[in-house]
């Protein structure tokens, strides 16, 4: 399940995506513009620049900004940075595996199997799928709805 975490690191990457090339936003802009708790997108912005995938400057003319263009990150990579492995339970990680307490057979399990066929799901879709790509599918449903407004 993706965790506020997860989803406010989303809204941010979205919002830095949108701005024009060279701009740069505050973390309080980003923060009211997308109802964050400011302290906590603090923490989240710096996991982010950690990962690569911000640059911050400080002083005048400063704020964070996407460090790779929004076509070369992937939504899977931002959600394991945020939240960790994608897997629903910790037997069916591939990164972060550990034997479940209670399972006799791993190799039979159908909670396991079923799991990681979830996993391999998520990731298939999460890992192809680029930061541009949700800006524009974003776009058109906001496009969409002031149609039929």
């Amino acid at each position: 399940m993706l965790t506020n975490k997860g989803k406010y690191g989303l809204k941010a990457m979205l919002y830095l995506a949108s701005l024009e090339p060279g701009e740069t936003a505050m973390g309080a802009e980003i923060a009211t513009a997308n109802n964050i708790p400011k302290k906590f997108l603090d923490t989240i912005l710096l996991e982010l620049r950690n990962a690569g995938m911000l640059r911050s400057k400080k002083g005048p003319g400063g704020g964070y900004a996407l460090a790779r263009t929004p076509k070369d990150i992937r939504i899977g990579h931002i959600i394991r940075t945020l939240d960790g492995p994608l897997a629903p339970i910790n037997c069916a990680s591939k990164s972060a595996y550990v034997p479940c307490e209670d399972c006799e057979d791993l190799e039979t399990c159908a909670v396991r199997i079923t799991m990681s066929r979830v996993r391999d799901a998520m990731s298939d879709v999460l890992d192809r799928m680029t930061l541009d790509e949700m800006v524009t599918h974003s776009r058109v449903a906001n496009a969409d709805l002031l149609y039929y407004i």
